[in-house]
């Protein structure tokens, strides 16, 4: 179990890890790329939280462009989740199945930076590049981002 992160359960806060390689897991119709991250750290504290962790890709780690060894830094949320074999098996090699148990992940990764080369970060936005069905930039409503493509009202606080 990973007690530092049981700390942290149900808490959302900034996280680093070093990116180690690709892999594979069954989804429901198809196959998902999946990517382990290694010295995982509370950037607030400086403190190791795990050793290491899965994730599933996902479009903010896809715009990441990782290699081996690069430096993730994310904002995740601590969740709770049971590990072990859950299934039934009435032959004698029950006993060489792990036991179910509680265990601590990361959920919801977003805000992703990968650190380059000398101590320089390099941003890289969630939703950067998303387009909307018409070809139109996707709103983001974040100052300095473009402007959002669909108009809003304007309506007095006594109106509601």
């Amino acid at each position: 179990m990973r007690e530092d992160l049981a700390e942290l359960n149900g808490l959302r806060r900034r996280f680093q890890g070093v990116f180690v390689r690709f892999g594979e897991k069954s989804g429901y119709k198809e196959v998902l790329t999946t990517i382990l991250l290694k010295d995982i750290i509370n950037v607030a504290s400086g403190k190791t939280v795990t050793d290491h962790l899965w994730f599933t890709m996902g479009k903010g780690f896809e715009k990441l462009g990782l290699k081996k060894d690069d430096i993730v830094r994310f904002d995740a949320r601590v969740t709770t989740y049971y590990k072990g074999y859950k299934g039934r098996r009435h032959d004698n090699d029950f006993e060489s199945f792990k036991p179910v148990e509680l265990d601590y992940r990361l959920s919801f990764p977003t805000k992703f930076v990968r650190m380059a080369e000398g101590g320089e970060t390099e941003l890289v936005r969630q939703d950067e590049g998303l387009e909307n069905p018409d070809g139109s930039e996707l709103a983001t409503g974040v100052q300095g981002s473009p402007p959002l493509t669909q108009k809003t009202e304007q309506r007095n606080i006594n109106e509601y």
